[in-house]
């Protein structure tokens, strides 16, 4: 009783049969690889993975633990209790009803159950084997017997006589236990290396997985961030359509009450017109003489300083003053696209900070490291490998991956070189400025003429842009250096290209004045 329950716990509830590599799901039941993953395969798509044990669901797939307990357990069954009942042989003899056979007999070709086995001849030439139904694979093709030996050099399954007078003769040979022994060995050794192979590749798909998963809700995040700053700009924009109509309205308004004005005045003299017209038809309709040259004249009202002075009037009108309504969009505008770049350029604590061991003797810095001067007061600092000979200085910490930005307050410099370069950069010698060597990038300002330099390859840059602050954007993944104008709205002035092979510094070069920086880094940093 005790050996049927526990046989019943052997079966897998999708095949209902014995395990076959059991694996375990997160609800701790059991299925066959093959089974589980066929059911898991028919739930793709469905937005929803179920146990067919117990419906426990999940929104990922579920990796598959191989329940190697479980497994040793089967294989420990299956050797020590073979169940007759699952081979499906049947006692050859019994042909009223069938028995399960439990040996079969290579010399008879027959499979024989207890009872007949019990009679069933002892002699050394009837081979019993477990049962099996390829009874004609166990003898030679050729001469009707027994196969009992391996030949080693030929790869085949033979008989005694194969050996001694067959094609097989004086071939090296070994019993067929000892070879199948041999060979499993083998097998076992394949057996350990793929099923550590399989582990490993489980791992790689449970961490692909896992990956997958934070990359969905980081896009989830980013998706909802991005929602709400359209929602925002949608309502920014409604915002600024308001403004702006309302100012057209108003303008409308002021310039159509004066033109409401003179039009009521001139219909008054429109009336008076008709009046006068109307009297003078009557006066020329009289045949007193004596009332006619009595009427007073009317010369004056043909006279043109009236129309003249209500020409005037209308001249004086205004007019819509659209230069002040396209600032106030141009203005609205701008406003909307700073508070996105100040989304997209999110700064944290961490800035960046200039690196005293590098600046030349003729530049100060401050205490907080924040500012360059150049100075006429040589500094005295210690001459080293890493100082510049020129007015020049970098910053302590280099960008290796990622995006990140930095700004700069050149306002109160007139000559200035402001970029990145690699910490290989020459510190002594004319090719040790920024810009003219090929280990670095700069905007460069020299008598009001701007520039962008690499490897003293100018590239010139419009000069009706104020340049008092800069932004200097670096994408090292992408081999992007962008530069920027900060000062009425972010202007795009140059895009360098590159494919940086070193991590990079910020770099100043000032003669004259001072240049102060700040920087931050993007969130997401790598």
């Amino acid at each position: 009783m005790a050996s049927a329950d526990l046989r019943q716990e052997l079966d897998c509830s999708i095949c209902l049969n014995i395990y076959t590599d059991p694996v375990t799901l997160r609800c701790g039941h059991n299925f066959c690889r093959v089974c589980i993953d066929r059911v898991l395969d028919t739930q793709e798509g469905s937005g929803v993975y179920t146990c067919p044990e117990c419906r426990a669901e999940c929104q990922e797939r579920p990796a598959l633990q191989r329940n190697i307990t479980l497994c040793n357990i089967v294989g420990s069954f299956l050797s020590t209790r073979p169940d007759q009942e699952e081979t499906g042989i049947f006692c050859t003899y019994c042909i009223h009803s069938p028995v399960p056979a439990a040996k079969s007999c290579l010399l008879c070709e027959a499979s024989l159950c207890d009872n007949h086995l019990r009679v069933h001849s002892k002699s050394a030439e009837h081979v019993l084997s477990d049962p099996t139904t390829s009874l004609g694979s166990r003898k030679c093709s050729v001469h009707k017997k027994i196969l009992e030996y391996y030949c080693t050099e030929d790869a085949a399954c033979i008989c005694v006589s194969c050996g001694l007078a067959g094609e097989h003769r004086g071939h090296k040979v070994e019993m067929l236990d000892e070879a199948s022994e041999k060979k499993k060995e083998k097998l076992r050794n394949v057996l350990q290396k793929l099923t550590t192979k399989r582990e490993e590749t489980e791992k790689r798909v449970q961490r692909l997985q896992e990956r997958r998963r934070e990359d969905q809700e980081k896009a989830a995040g980013v998706t909802e961030t991005v929602t709400a700053l359209f929602r925002d700009i949608r309502r920014q924009l409604k915002d600024l359509e308001k403004r702006v109509l309302s100012e057209i309205s108003m303008q409308g308004e002021s310039v159509s009450l004066p033109v409401s004005d003179l039009i009521q005045q001139l219909e008054i003299k429109k009336d008076e017109l008709s009046r006068t017209m109307r009297h003078i038809e009557e006066l020329c309709n009289m045949s007193d003489p004596v009332t006619v040259l009595q009427e007073p004249d009317t010369g004056d009202l043909c006279d043109t300083e009236d129309r003249e002075r209500h020409d005037n009037q209308v001249h004086g009108v205004g007019d819509l003053d659209v230069g002040l309504i396209s600032e106030k969009l141009q203005t609205g505008l701008s406003d909307i696209i700073t508070g996105i770049n100040v989304w997209v350029y999110v700064q944290e604590a961490t800035d960046i900070l200039l690196d005293v061991n590098t600046a030349g003797n003729n530049i100060h810095i401050s205490g907080d490291r924040k500012t360059a001067s150049c100075s006429q007061i040589n500094q005295k600092r210690p001459e080293t490998p890493e100082r510049f000979q020129y007015p020049q200085v970098i910053s302590t910490r280099g960008f290796s991956s990622g995006r990140h930005y930095w700004e700069v307050d050149v306002s109160k410099s007139k000559w200035w070189r402001v970029g990145m370069c690699y910490p290989c950069i020459d510190r002594r010698g004319d090719q040790s400025v920024i810009g003219d060597n090929n280990k670095s990038w700069c905007l460069w300002r020299y008598n009001n003429q701007y520039s962008v330099i690499h490897d003293r390859k100018v590239i010139s840059i419009s000069d009706n842009i104020p340049y008092d602050r800069l932004r200097i954007y670096l994408d090292y993944e992408a081999g992007q250096m962008s530069f920027y104008s900060l000062c009425d709205r972010i202007r795009h002035l140059h895009t360098v290209t590159a494919t940086f092979t070193e991590p990079l510094h910020a770099a100043l070069w000032v003669v004259g004045g001072c240049i102060k920086i700040s920087g931050g880094v993007r969130k997401g940093e790598k």
